[in-house]
C-alpha cells in the first residue's frame, strides 16, 4: 500500500472536521475557565484522530462491500477495488487504529470521570452504525444530523469536559453555550456529509441509499446547503452577544467572502470531482476563520 493510498483510505483529508471542533473546544475552554489539561488534551486528540479514520476506513470497506454497481462503483471509484487492496490489510488497520484509540478513550475515563464513557460510546455507536448494519445511517435521510452533531458538538463537548471535568455539571447553562459556540461547525460538517449526497444522488439511487436528498431533490437539498452557511454565521454572532467568545471573533467575517465565493460555485454546478471540494474549503476556512480571531481576541 502507497502513501497516498493510505491516505486515500483514511480520507486524510477529511480530518479536518475533528481539528477544527477540537481547537474551538480548546479555545472556549480556555476563554471561560482558563484551565487546560495538557494530558487529556494530547490523549483525546490522537485517540480522536485515529477514530475518525477509522470511521472513514470502515465508510469505504462497507461501501466497498456492499457496492451493487459493481464494474463501475466497486472497481473503479471506491478505493479499496480501484487499488487492489487486500481485506485482511484493510481489517487489520481498522482494528489497530479503533484499539489504540479505545484505550486512549479507557484511559481518559479513569482520569477524568464516567460522563466521558458515555459519550465516548455515542461517539463510537454514531461511528459504527454510520456504516454498518442492513440500514446504515449515511444512507439515510440522518447522515447530515448525526456527522454534524458529533463531530462539531461532541467533539466539541468532550475537549470542554476532560479540561474541566472536576467542575463539570450536566446543566443546561454549561451545555447551550457549548452547543452555541460549535454550531457552526455542526452545520458546515453536515453541509459537507449533504454536499457529497447532493452529488452522489444517481450513484445513491443505483446504490439503493435513501439520502436527505433522495426525499428533498437536488433543488431544495441545495437551498438547504446554502441556508446552513447563512445559520453558521448567525450562531457566530449570537456567541459574541452571549458573550461566550470575545468580540475579536467577528472579525472571521473578513472571510465570508471566500465562503460566499465557494457557496456560489456549488450552487451552480454539482459535480463531485469539481465541487465536492467547496463544502471542505468552507468548513476550512470558515472554521479556522472563527478559530483565529477568538485566538487573537483571547490574546488581547
Amino acid at each position: 500500500m502507497t502513501k497516498s493510498v493510505f491516505l486515500e483510505l483514511i480520507e486524510v483529508k477529511s480530518l479536518t472536521a475533528s481539528i477544527i471542533p477540537f481547537t474551538i473546544g480548546l479555545l472556549y475552554t480556555w476563554y471561560n475557565y482558563q484551565v487546560i489539561d495538557p494530558i487529556n488534551t494530547v490523549i483525546f486528540f490522537v485517540a480522536m484522530l485515529l477514530f475518525d479514520a477509522s470511521v472513514n476506513v470502515l465508510d469505504n470497506f462497507n461501501h466497498f462491500l456492499q457496492a451493487k454497481d459493481v464494474e463501475e462503483y466497486r472497481n473503479q471509484t471506491n478505493i479499496v477495488g480501484r487499488a487492489g487492496l487486500s481485506k485482511s490489510i484493510v481489517l487489520a488497520i481498522l482494528v489497530a487504529f479503533i484499539g489504540i484509540a479505545g484505550i486512549g478513550g479507557i484511559y481518559l475515563v479513569y482520569r477524568s470521570g464516567l460522563s466521558l464513557l458515555w459519550m465516548g460510546l455515542f461517539c463510537f455507536a454514531i461511528g459504527f452504525l454510520y456504516t454498518m448494519g442492513p440500514k446504515p445511517i449515511a444512507d439515510t435521510p440522518f447522515g447530515e444530523f448525526f456527522s454534524g452533531i458529533t463531530m462539531g458538538f461532541v467533539i466539541t463537548l468532550i475537549t470542554v469536559y476532560i479540561n474541566i471535568y472536576q467542575q463539570f455539571t450536566w446543566s443546561w447553562g454549561l451545555i447551550a453555550p457549548i452547543f452555541l459556540i460549535s454550531l457552526p461547525n455542526v452545520l458546515w460538517i453536515a453541509n459537507i456529509m449533504l454536499d457529497n449526497n447532493i452529488c452522489d444522488l444517481q450513484e445513491d439511487i443505483d446504490n439503493d441509499r435513501h439520502t436527505i436528498v433522495w426525499y428533498l431533490g437536488k433543488r431544495n437539498s441545495v437551498i438547504l446547503f446554502i441556508s446552513l452557511n447563512v445559520i453558521a454565521y448567525v450562531a457566530i454572532v449570537l456567541a459574541v452577544v452571549m458573550q461566550i467568545a470575545p468580540w475579536e471573533t467577528l472579525l472571521c467575517f473578513w472571510a465570508a467572502p471566500l465562503v460566499y465565493k465557494q457557496v456560489r460555485i456549488f450552487a451552480h454546478k454539482q459535480v463531485k470531482t469539481e465541487t465536492f471540494i467547496c463544502s471542505v474549503k468552507i468548513l476550512v476556512i470558515g472554521g479556522l476563520s472563527m478559530a483565529l480571531f477568538f485566538g487573537v481576541g483571547m490574546v488581547i
